[in-house]
């Protein structure tokens, strides 16, 4: 890639300082109570979400259903929080919460996560 040094490029030296947590929803009223419980906690920088299908068994039935894909950015030592605060709001009985390691990104990108999730963060 043009123009591109590692030393843009935030490196966590083998400890994942960041994530992005992964978890769906039923509907875009969940969707707004989660966003809402994460960005004012300071738990997530980013919240993005995705209208997808979801096929799955459940209860020895295949179910398919529409949902919301929800990826949030956070960084790792808040995944207990997220977790926590996802598992008191969701609305499903097991909800998927996957928590995937962010090995490297931009610094300036890092640095807003780190901003936008710390408690001094306004």
């Amino acid at each position: 890639m043009k123009g591109l040094r590692m030393s843009d490029v935030g490196e966590s030296n083998n400890e994942f300082q960041y994530c992005i947590v992964l978890t769906t929803c039923a509907s875009a009223d969940e969707l707004e109570t989660l966003v809402s419980v994460l960005l004012e906690g300071k738990l997530a920088a980013c919240i993005q979400s995705l209208d997808i299908n979801s096929s799955y068994m459940w209860k020895g039935q295949r179910e398919t259903e529409s949902e919301k894909l929800i990826l949030i950015k956070t960084r790792r030592e808040l995944y207990p929080a997220v977790e926590a605060a996802l598992l008191g709001a969701h609305s499903y009985e097991t909800p998927e919460i996957i928590c995937v390691p962010v090995s490297a990104g931009s610094i300036g990108y890092l640095n807003w996560v780190n901003e936008m999730t710390s408690v001094s963060a306004g």
